[in-house]
């Protein structure tokens, strides 16, 4: 091959995967902005004056102290349980959902779960971004757990 179609063949891969990545971000239903810190969070429940949000574990294990589980919310039965349980909160009262199971690219149950509360237009919900696992992300740095 000679180095003309190297070159193009290069710039072309570069294009693709460039477009692909920021396909592949624009697709999260939630924004940088929607992703609260673990550091944050954890200040948040050992501040013991500190307003709270409605703390939702959405996935397998709730550990985190505080949180409501509902079960992993890729079965549409536990979605129905995390629908049924915010359906009487006021619209802009502060929501944060977590799993924790694995990374986010390979969760089952953070997107249809964050998508849920943006059809039911929560003004306020975040995710806890614990984009590696709980272990990784919550419990090796020592924060609350029940």
């Amino acid at each position: 091959m000679n180095s003309k179609k190297k070159l193009f063949l290069g710039i072309f891969l570069l294009i693709t995967g460039m477009t692909v990545t920021a396909f592949v971000r624009q697709s999260e239903p939630w924004t940088t902005e929607q992703l609260m810190a673990p550091a944050d969070m954890a200040a948040r429940i050992n501040k013991k004056d500190a307003s709270l949000p409605l703390l939702i574990c959405i996935g397998p294990s709730g550990i985190i102290k505080g949180s409501i589980e509902v079960g992993p919310t890729r079965d549409k039965e536990n979605l129905d349980k995390l629908r049924k349980l915010v359906s009487k909160e006021d619209r802009n009262r502060e929501i944060v959902i977590y799993c924790g199971c694995c990374p986010f690219e390979h969760c089952p149950n953070v997107r249809p779960a964050f998508v849920l509360l943006m059809d039911m237009h929560f003004t306020h919900a975040k995710l806890l971004n614990l984009s590696h696992n709980i272990k990784t992300d919550w419990i090796d740095h020592g924060y609350p757990v029940k």
